[in-house]
């Protein structure tokens, strides 16, 4: 009998006869198992981390691979520097786990646990250039993991049934919540919240990461979503104009003029309409400007210059005219109707500090948490992917406006770039055939998030990241979820 053969079939027979033993992801085997996993490939394998593999393979490991042949614990390693790492730190294949294929199963000696088989499926991506991932293969295994001295290592892998696989803009990946942390975490993403929309609904609500190092985001974790606050601001004034009690086009100065321009008579020419196309003329903020004072940089409604300083405008106009603050407007003609419960401009008595994510710079450094006690028209909202997506999915049909309100909210106002358009609040990008996108970002020091909702379709994405390069992610999030009309954004943006 061979050496391969005396291993085999007892460890086929082991297998079999625990074979209705198989674990509850919730057991702390299948957790323990799970971590060492991730510590041979994410942080071992897919790192070219020659000594972090070498501490979870037992000293007498044997690896079976149908097309490679069989390798101890000394060729394994050597194979691997030589084959898939070489160059230090830099991986040319990357193994992903599909999470849902994993089944643990215990062994036990006399009532003692002594080892575990591990059985599933992996999928395999190789780098081409210095970023993009392409995926390659699928593959079934097969591993005992072995307790000895209360350490668990891995004494036998057998990997089989090796195959070409297919998709399009990793598609295992992003349907797989541990392969999806693992990239998160390789691409240094404290935090993601996605939301998903298809067939006009919000159908995936997910939180990745930590509220902070240490504590898991739960599932309504609060982001700072710092421009996405613009949108909720105009549709505020946009449901005043629906209601009749605003009009679009009329002077703001009834109402408002700002003292730094009160002498100039271009202030006469503001409105709603080019306040939410970005028209007015005004710097992003007037901090910006030498004097730190309010200005016009152009007349108003001549060219397009994006500005928060226009949104703020608007909120004391609103005000003014109303005679209530912004956020209690937004609370009763945004937040109550649609059960934005978890939406706010400002921190009050409600706010649970405990679900408020951190924000980092792209060295790991946390930011301070900002508690605003007055609310901003264009920037740091605070709300949850559940709210701000069943938000986009209330603009994406349209409700509590006119049909003559809602088709000037997506007539392109204002050109931005080619193909890309402002209409009133949102960005619009043009796909053809008649077919659109709305959306908007936004980016303060710890967050980058972007909402995307395709009207036509009824698909839409919602992202929310904590850290100064979130945007990074977006890409290949867009690509995956929106498909074809995705890669006409990404298209447009990087033209």
């Amino acid at each position: 009998m061979t050496k391969s053969s005396q291993f085999i079939l007892p460890f086929l027979m082991l297998f079999i006869s625990v074979f209705h033993a198989q674990v509850k992801k919730t057991d702390s085997l299948y957790k323990k198992i799970m971590s060492e996993d991730s510590l041979l490939f994410s942080a071992g394998y897919n790192r070219c981390n020659i000594g972090q593999i070498e501490s979870v393979l037992d000293d007498r490991f044997e690896f079976y691979h149908d097309k490679g042949g069989f390798a101890d614990k000394k060729k394994f390693i050597s194979d691997f520097k030589t084959g898939l790492c070489k160059s230090p730190e830099t991986y040319q294949v990357k193994r992903v786990l599909i999470d849902k294929s994993t089944e643990i199963y215990p062994m036990y000696k006399d009532g003692k646990l002594y080892a575990a088989i591990q059985n599933g499926d992996h999928l395999f991506y190789e780098r081409v250039g210095n970023q993009t991932e392409k995926l390659v293969g699928e593959a079934k295994f097969t591993h005992l993991w072995i307790l000895e001295n209360a350490e668990w290592k891995l004494r036998n892998s057998l990997s089989f049934n090796h195959h070409p696989k297919q998709t399009t803009d990793n598609e295992a990946m992003f349907d797989n919540d541990q392969s999806m942390q693992s990239w998160l975490k390789e691409n240094n993403i404290p935090a993601l919240g996605l939301g998903i929309i298809e067939g006009g609904k919000l159908q995936q609500v997910k939180v990745f990461g930590d509220v902070k190092k240490g504590i898991s985001a739960p599932r309504n974790a609060f982001f700072n979503v710092a421009s996405l606050t613009k949108p909720v601001t105009a549709m505020v004034a946009l449901r005043l104009v629906s209601l009749g009690k605003w009009k679009l086009d009329e002077p703001l100065d009834t109402y408002w003029t700002d003292p730094d321009i009160v002498n100039d008579a271009r202030h006469q020419k503001l409105t709603t309409r080019i306040i939410l196309t970005h028209q007015t003329g005004f710097p992003n903020w007037r901090w910006m400007n030498a004097d730190k004072k309010l200005n016009f940089q152009f007349d108003p409604g001549t060219k397009y210059q994006y500005s928060g300083e226009g949104f703020e405008y608007l909120r004391k106009a609103l005000e003014k005219k109303f005679g209530k603050s912004l956020d209690q407007l937004a609370t009763e003609l945004i937040f109550q109707p649609l059960r934005m419960n978890d939406t706010n401009y400002i921190w009050d008595k409600n706010t649970d500090t405990s679900r408020f994510i951190t924000g980092y710079n792209e060295k790991g450094e946390a930011y301070p948490i900002e508690k605003i006690t007055k609310a901003n028209a264009a920037d740091d909202l605070h709300t949850t992917i559940e709210d701000y997506g069943n938000f986009m999915v209330n603009i994406m049909k349209g409700k509590n406006l006119k049909s003559e309100i809602f088709r000037e909210m997506t007539t392109r106002q204002v050109k931005v770039k080619e193909n890309k358009y402002f209409g009133l609040g949102f960005e619009i990008y043009d796909l053809g055939n008649n077919e659109y996108a709305l959306s908007h970002s936004g980016a303060d020091q710890g967050t980058r998030c972007i909402a995307i909702i395709l009207p036509e379709t009824g698909k839409g994405i919602v992202i929310f990241t904590n850290v100064d390069d979130g945007y990074k992610v977006y890409e290949k999030l867009v690509l995956h979820y929106l498909g074809e009309e995705g890669k006409k954004i990404v298209d447009i943006e990087t033209r």
